[in-house]
């Protein structure tokens, strides 16, 4: 069976839709349904069910996912690990990160990776916590820039820097006017976090429980425009890093102060995937964005705080 076909099942299965997939891909829709039905040919039954929004993985479709996923991986890995018998770099890097990471920290990355490894082609896509372990866990990345709670990093981790964690609100708000706010200030809020699951959410619940409350989440969005939006139009509060604040707090369109009593640090780390046995390409991407992370942590004001 040819992988074009599996990474088309793939592509398919993450979107739902093959109109999505045919834009994505630049290909008429009448051909990848001919691709489709070609697979589920040799698979002597359908991958996936049909309804009137797009498609839905059929029980052969769910058995077969992971297995496929598995089986492309090895087999990239293989092909670039023969390609990379010469010593140079080459085959490609798929990188998930946290957006608030891309314009500090990713984008000199790629910079540096087109000069320094041109052979090398990187794949990125911006994920929330909701999203990093499931990218992780179904070889969506082969490595992801996320936070990670001090008590829960792996040994695979590399830790890039420690982040202070902050309440955020709007210009004038009262509970941001300081420079730090006590935890317990978070009982009498409307929040607006991510969506579940989520281990951040989980840890934030935990932390309250403990205190004796409830945390109020009014709104639940995997997008930082979004929760950044309704705390600048709708008087709600956030929880957000220091590197998601800054165009905001420079243009003074928000207010931050650092969460105490107690704190709540985390940590950008640099995780690879599950199993993966780093091609050359990928280990000198990996050594890249820590080397990046470094300089921006010496003099970098965006990764401040």
């Amino acid at each position: 069976m040819r992988p074009q076909l599996w990474r088309l099942f793939i592509d398919l299965a993450e979107q739902g839709s093959l109109s999505k997939v045919s834009m994505l891909r630049d290909i008429a829709q009448p051909q990848l349904s001919r691709q489709l039905a070609e697979l589920e040919t040799q698979c002597g039954g359908a991958l996936f069910t049909r309804h009137g929004r797009g498609v839905h993985l059929s029980e052969l479709g769910h058995w077969t996912l992971p297995r496929v996923q598995a089986w492309l991986a090895h087999t990239e890995q293989l092909a670039n690990d023969i390609r990379s018998g010469s010593g140079v770099p080459i085959g490609e890097v798929r990188i998930g990160t946290m957006p608030s990471t891309v314009r500090p920290l990713l984008c000199p990355v790629l910079a540096r990776a087109k000069v320094l490894y041109p052979l090398v082609r990187i794949s990125v896509r911006e994920a929330l916590d909701s999203q990093m372990e499931d990218g992780l866990q179904h070889a969506k990345f082969d490595l992801a820039i996320r936070y990670v709670h001090p008590k829960q990093l792996n040994r695979s981790d590399k830790v890039l820097r420690e982040v202070d964690s902050f309440l955020v609100g709007p210009l004038g708000d009262k509970v941001t006017h300081k420079k730090t706010v006590n935890f317990l200030e978070l009982a009498k809020l409307k929040l607006v976090l991510p969506c579940r699951p989520s281990v951040w959410r989980d840890n934030l619940d935990s932390l309250a429980r403990a205190q004796g409350f409830e945390l109020t989440v009014s709104m639940e969005a995997d997008s930082l425009t979004v929760q950044k939006e309704m705390v600048m139009q709708a008087g709600m509060h956030t929880l957000l890093g220091p590197m998601a604040l800054q165009p905001e707090l420079q243009n003074k369109r928000l207010q931050a102060a650092k969460i105490v009593g107690p704190a709540l640090p985390r940590m950008m780390a640099l995780t690879p995937r599950p199993g993966m046995v780093a091609t050359l390409a990928q280990q000198v991407i990996a050594e890249l964005i820590v080397d990046t992370a470094k300089g921006l942590r010496s003099g970098g004001k965006a990764l401040s705080g």
